[in-house]
């Protein structure tokens, strides 16, 4: 499928996004396995939106949302929260959230150490 891989390629030149909290060696191990989870969790986000699961891509991005400030990640969180409130709204373009959707799955995988 050549959309996603031109997205993969567009993904590994974006600059990373790293924590802040980088430099605070008391949260690195928790900062780490939560950006070791971060491709997995860009899979799942591309999956529920393939499948049109409103309902779980909704709770994702809600978990997403809160868990990204606690780990010093706090673009990725509001990228989530974009989404989150989109997909609240019945007469959400879907246009937009397909975007929404690229942005999140896009900051996922430029999580970094």
């Amino acid at each position: 499928n050549m959309p996603n891989e031109r997205e993969s390629q567009t993904t590994s030149q974006a600059p990373a996004i790293k924590s802040a909290f980088a430099d605070d060696p008391d949260m690195m191990e928790l900062v780490q396995e939560f950006v070791t989870d971060m491709p997995v969790r860009a899979r799942e986000i591309e999956a529920l939106w393939e499948q049109r699961n409103r309902v779980e891509l909704l709770r994702l991005a809600h978990q997403l949302k809160g868990a990204s400030a606690g780990y010093g990640f706090e673009s990725l969180g509001l990228v989530a929260r974009t989404l989150e409130t989109s997909l609240k709204q019945d007469n959400a373009d879907l246009e937009a959230l397909r975007s929404q959707v690229d942005d999140l799955v896009s900051m996922c995988n430029r999580v970094s150490l």
